[in-house]
């Protein structure tokens, strides 16, 4: 087959619309456009996300740039492909009528949660890697969809939640404006403990940590007298990212604190009971035996 032969069967008609002739040249360019463009568009986006890096963005910035920049190229795709087949956008007028009313009666939820999507990533209310409180579950955000939020529990597993689901409930964002947090430790010591010394140990457990945050001040308070022990509680504040970040702070300061209590002869209190009987007690001969 010499070269013109080849040119004939390129411009080979294969459908006609609305005086449009759509030739196998152009369905043959429309593929290889479409691969040659997208492989530019995926390049050109890694360089850019790379450079967005090496500037230190946040991770959710990026990922919002990301969505943006491959709907653009798609959108881009598309028309250009159209334009190389000739088809002009009136041609879908009826079919993305069609389509919208069938999406608006069937596909409400899937619209809901995709437009709540773009509101999470534009508004930022909810970032990646924020430690969030939804209902009973707690974890770090992961990755934002279009459709849903990818949520890793503190157990490890991972939850899916549908964006619609954190703009319209209460969410507990614990860093949306920074990562500092209050929490306390609470010990128990027996009565006839020096309250004085008490305190001076537990502020010294705070001061030998370098993970406390000095402002707000930590504050020791004597919070009760309680059945079986005097009560204090130690408020301070941390710098934490995770609440398991947190609960590993306090095993620490509890393990600090029970040490130096044991150096300094302080008790912590245990559940005690003592009971008062009225009348005579009849101990059998079986419960001598016993004893």
């Amino acid at each position: 087959m010499d070269f013109n032969e080849l040119l004939t069967s390129l411009s080979f008609v294969v459908f006609t619309y609305d005086k449009h002739q759509i030739t196998l040249l152009q369905l043959l360019q429309v593929p290889l456009y479409i691969f040659l463009a997208w492989f530019i568009i995926t390049r050109v986006g890694r360089l850019i996300v790379k450079a967005l890096k090496r500037r230190k963005v946040g991770a959710d910035a990026i990922h919002l740039f990301t969505r943006m920049y491959f709907i653009i190229s798609i959108a881009v795709l598309v028309f250009t492909s159209m334009e190389i087949l000739n088809i002009p956008l009136t041609a879908f007028a009826f079919v993305s009528g069609a389509i919208a009313i069938g999406v608006g009666f069937g596909a409400q939820n899937i619209i809901n949660n995709f437009i709540s999507g773009w509101i999470l990533m534009w508004e930022r209310p909810i970032r990646i890697g924020d430690f969030l409180e939804v209902g009973e579950a707690r974890g770090v955000v992961e990755c934002i969809n279009t459709r849903s939020t990818l949520i890793r529990r503190n157990d490890g597993v991972h939850m899916l939640v549908p964006n619609s689901q954190l703009l319209e409930n209460t969410v507990t964002n614990w860093t949306l404006i920074d990562k500092n947090a209050r929490t306390f430790v609470r010990v128990g010591v027996a009565y006839g403990s020096d309250v004085i010394k008490v305190r001076e140990l537990i502020y010294q457990v705070i001061a030998e940590r370098d993970d406390i945050l000095p402002q707000p001040k930590p504050s020791v308070l004597f919070e009760d007298f309680g059945d079986n022990a005097l009560i204090f509680d130690l408020i301070f504040w941390v710098s934490a990212v995770s609440e398991t970040d947190i609960r590993r702070r306090r095993s620490e300061i509890r393990f600090r604190m029970y040490e130096l209590f044991n150096e300094n002869n302080v008790s912590i209190a245990y559940p005690q009971r003592d009971l008062h009987v009225d009348g005579h007690l009849t101990i059998t001969q079986s419960h001598k035996n016993q004893l």
